[in-house]
């Protein structure tokens, strides 16, 4: 059996105030600790990941596990932030995955090939978000 790591930073790129609200309610209710971070939309995604300007210090923003990905976001969408980790060699090990309400299957077909590690279609009940989130975090946190 796979130990438990220390500490597994989750980054979730989510403009929705309610969907950011309602993760981070879930992610208390399974416990553990988990390190869950968001950022507001591509652009400060890539200030994270980069560590410029609030998130220099990499006690404050330490490199994520695996990154939530909302593909509809302002400034930089989730398919241009992709893009660019993916390309980057310092950013390209992180775990990518998608989380959106897109069911569209060229957008799923657009991800992989872009290099998303999954594609998860945003749950549509709590209980669904719990179960979903769960195997996440012991698909990538273990």
């Amino acid at each position: 059996m796979a130990e438990k790591k220390s500490c597994c930073t989750i980054l979730m790129a989510e403009d929705d105030p309610d969907d950011r609200l309602i993760v981070g309610q879930a992610f208390l209710e399974i416990g553990h600790g988990w390190d869950l971070r968001f950022v507001e939309d591509g652009e400060e995604l890539m200030r994270y990941l980069h560590r410029t300007k609030n998130y220099v210090d990499p006690l404050l923003s330490p490199r994520p596990e695996f990154i939530l990905l909302d593909l509809n976001m302002p400034k930089k969408d989730g398919r241009q932030a992709l893009a660019e980790i993916k390309a980057d060699p310092d950013l390209r090990g992180i775990t990518v995955v998608i989380w959106t309400t897109s069911k569209e299957s060229k957008d799923k077909v657009q991800c992989e090939k872009a290099g998303a590690e999954f594609y998860e279609t945003k749950p549509g009940s709590y209980i669904e978000l719990i179960n979903t989130l769960r195997s996440l975090i012991n698909k990538y946190c273990f």
